[in-house]
């Protein structure tokens, strides 16, 4: 049976993600081919691991996409500037869930085209949570750069709670957006429309 470059992708990623050092022979073994077969899709694993990359990287940006993070950045209405921040929290748990394993993987965090495409990512989000500031939604005192840096982190969380079974993967959603509001929302709601002065 002939696997796809795409197949061995995604059993790539399930095995990854339960365990991130795993070798080439070992991934093969998990995929269910030769490490022949696996070479000739890819030649090493650091090859492997950028194709990985740049998938997880082209969710990251469907999920900005569809949470309309450009434009509600440039809005300065709290409505839509919460409800995009609600649908990047969401979309982002689903990517940390998939590509768990990249999210603190050196080969990814240091390759310089995935690094550019992380920056260039990170700054459209860190562009929506200074205009959540500015709407009066998210804290004015904590720089926009350490929001985005707290959300990593708890993608990071998410990804170990699940990874060891500590909450129902229903639940973590709502964990995050509470957590996350805790430590950097305003508690005013939609409605305020406080100035903010947040770094971005």
């Amino acid at each position: 049976m002939t696997v796809s470059r795409e197949q061995i992708m995604t059993a790539a990623i399930q095995h990854l993600n339960e365990h991130p050092a795993a070798s080439m022979a070992q991934l093969a073994e998990a995929v269910g081919i030769s490490r022949a077969t696996l070479h000739r899709q890819f030649s090493s694993r650091e090859e492997l691991m950028t194709a990985l990359g740049h998938r997880a990287h082209d969710q990251w940006h469907q999920v900005q996409v569809r949470a309309g993070v450009t434009a509600a950045a440039a809005s300065a209405d709290p409505g839509v500037i919460g409800r995009a921040l609600d649908t990047l929290l969401d979309g982002l748990v689903d990517v940390a869930d998939e590509y768990g394993f990249g999210l603190t993987d050196y080969a990814m965090a240091v390759h310089p085209e995935l690094l550019r495409r992380s920056d260039e990512l990170e700054e459209h989000e860190i562009a929506l949570y200074a205009a959540a500031q500015r709407a009066g939604l998210l804290r004015a005192d904590l720089p926009a750069r350490w929001i985005s840096n707290t959300v990593y982190g708890l993608l990071v969380a998410v990804r170990e709670s699940l990874r060891r079974g500590d909450v129902a993967r229903r639940e973590v959603p709502r964990l995050l957006r509470e957590t996350f509001l805790t430590e950097t929302g305003t508690g005013t709601g939609a409605g305020a429309g406080a100035e903010g002065g947040g770094r971005s």
